[in-house]
């Protein structure tokens, strides 16, 4: 029973979140919300123990689509980091900055980039394309998303030393044209560059946050170099290009794990 605590460990860390949130704010919409999402990563990591082939894909599906639809379309929730900045602010601790705030400033720590793998809407479709394993070796213009970051951070600060009116509003559209774009340059890019995951190495903003803190995550792939026989597999199915046999928190691109467990599953001698 033993190999059960991680799906149970991951719920209990929910659920925690969950009652804290609705008990401090007063609002059982969190209660709701995390133990949702605490359940539907369970499921999936209780799935993946099962050798289930697509518990990881069951889990962006339940979750990615559930904050896209439901908390982004129907709740007109603005949940990227436009939405982040605009809550920021105005001084306000709800919404997008306690999503931030859980997943991907301080549970980081914890799970490192494992947002990114499991719950990411933008990825969710990304990874139907047909370059899973990169073709190609990681080009170096990772710079790019420092550009994008600051891109949306001048938005929203523009808008308001500006004291437009409705920011609401502009928020709404501002997370409907910013999927559409995402989308867009994301499919061209995977193909242009036959990798699935080409977005989110270059473009996506939201790295400036998840990098720093990954950098000390908790769950992390670890290789027992006595099982080890330096095949490379691990490296050819990694779609972040990670070299997971070493160790070192210092390892190339590191920080770049996004937990999918592909190496994992094809290490022929167990060693990860």
């Amino acid at each position: 029973m033993k190999k059960y605590w991680p799906p149970v460990m991951m719920l209990v860390i929910f659920e925690t979140v969950a009652v804290t949130l609705w008990l401090t704010k007063n609002n059982i919409f969190y209660l709701f919300n995390f133990s949702y999402i605490g359940l539907s990563i369970s499921l999936g990591v209780f799935l993946y123990i099962k050798e289930y082939k697509h518990a990881r894909r069951f889990v962006q599906l339940l979750v990615g689509l559930y904050m896209l639809i439901y908390l982004g379309i129907i709740s007109r929730e603005n949940m990227q980091i436009e939405g982040f900045w605009y809550y920021l602010f105005t001084g306000v601790f709800e919404a997008a900055t306690i999503h931030y705030a859980v997943a991907k400033i301080f549970g980081p720590l914890l799970f490192g980039r494992g947002w990114c793998g499991y719950a990411c809407w933008t990825a969710m479709v990304l990874d139907f394309l047909p370059y899973k394993v990169p073709e190609k070796p990681r080009k170096k213009i990772g710079w790019i998303r420092y550009i994008t970051f600051a891109i949306s951070l001048v938005f929203v600060a523009a808008l308001f030393l500006a004291k437009v009116g409705n920011i609401e509003r502009i928020m709404f559209w501002a997370f409907i044209v910013g999927n559409i774009l995402y989308y867009a340059i994301g499919v061209i890019l995977a193909f242009a560059f036959k990798d699935n995951r080409a977005f989110c190495k270059y473009i996506c903003p939201i790295t400036v946050f998840l990098k720093p803190m990954s950098y000390f995550s908790l769950l992390r792939i670890k290789c027992d170099k006595d099982k080890c026989i330096s095949c490379g597999k691990c490296k050819r199915v990694c779609p972040m290009n990670v070299d997971v046999t070493d160790n070192s928190r210092k390892r190339e691109n590191g920080t770049e794990c996004i937990l999918c467990m592909e190496c994992v599953r094809n290490c022929p001698k167990d060693a990860l």
